[in-house]
């Protein structure tokens, strides 16, 4: 394996320190472990440099499934530098990358390349061919290369433990006001509008149909009060995720109607969406009537609910 083809940041000729993880969607337990790192970076005086990975380490060296991403690395990247990283650090997780033993791994990445000077990771971080590399295997090493080590806790406030794990399960049960709470942050989905059936004009509610960046995890089927971000511009919207189960569908999709407002031209166009209350489970309605008529009962409340 080539040093230099690993990452994506250069070398870090006056070190540097270093925090590692997925980082899946950035959430609090993260968010503490950067501000720990970032605490150590300043003292030290040098940057500090997130190291996550890509694609996730489950995808080359678990079942070959891994689990739904809670943010593309598009958004996981501004989310660590909104944190207090000063640069992240890709690494191509690969076949080869997963043989590295953890010794190869902190003098090939972290010594020879990043010049460490210190490492923050959570006290229970495992890496290095077969997960054999711990904090202690840090320390050891650390000891001879001349680079601190600081283990996060993983529990939180009133003993609360973040996990993107927990989190994945809230946004299967529909729950997104857990999800916001253990994420620090309203749950989005990022991607690009496509075209769809074209039936939401129909029915007097277009709605945007959005194509997800990479493999996310989507809320529960039904209805939410959110939040359509387009150049800029914070704008409400009933979001729906599901199959459209009155029309027969059978492809899950989220899609937003922006309340108020049919003159957008977002076809092609990069969006966010996110998703603040859940309004109701999704549901087959008997005739298009019966469902128009929900339709504008759900923007009625979707409208309570964002104070719009």
């Amino acid at each position: 394996m080539d040093a230099r083809d690993v990452g994506s940041v250069p070398e870090e000729p006056q070190g540097c320190v270093v925090c590692i993880g997925v980082f899946d969607g950035v959430h609090r337990g993260h968010q503490s472990l950067i501000s720990l790192g970032r605490a150590t970076a300043d003292r030290l005086g040098v940057p500090l440099v997130a190291i996550t990975f890509d694609p996730h380490p489950m995808a080359v060296v678990g079942p070959r499934t891994p689990p739904k991403s809670l943010a593309s690395m598009e958004v996981r990247e501004e989310l660590l530098r909104k944190a207090g990283v000063d640069d992240v650090d890709v690494l191509r997780f690969d076949e080869a990358t997963s043989r590295l033993t953890p010794e190869e791994f902190i003098q090939r990445l972290l010594v020879d390349r990043l010049h460490v000077r210190a490492v923050v990771v959570g006290e229970d971080f495992h890496f290095g061919h077969r997960a054999a590399g711990s904090v202690e295997t840090l320390r050891v090493e650390g000891a001879k290369h001349g680079f601190e080590v600081t283990p996060a806790p993983l529990a939180g406030e009133g003993g609360a433990r973040w996990s993107s794990t927990a989190i994945r399960a809230m946004l299967e049960a529909g729950d997104v006001e857990g999800a916001a709470e253990a994420l620090g942050r309203l749950y989005c989905l990022a991607g690009t509008i496509v075209h769809g059936d074209h039936r939401g004009r129909e029915l007097g509610y277009p709605t945007a149909n959005l194509d997800p960046d990479g493999d996310p995890a989507l809320p529960a089927d039904g209805v939410y009060a959110g939040w359509l971000y387009w150049r800029g511009s914070e704008l409400p919207a009933a979001i729906s995720v599901g199959t459209n189960p009155t029309f027969h569908g059978d492809e899950r999709r989220a899609e937003a109607y922006v309340l108020d407002r049919d003159d957008l031209e977002l076809y092609g166009e990069p969006v966010r969406l996110e998703f603040a209350h859940r309004i109701r489970g999704m549901e087959k309605f008997d005739s298009v009537d019966d469902l128009v008529q929900r339709m504008a009962l759900d923007v009625t409340v979707v409208r309570t609910a964002l104070g719009a």
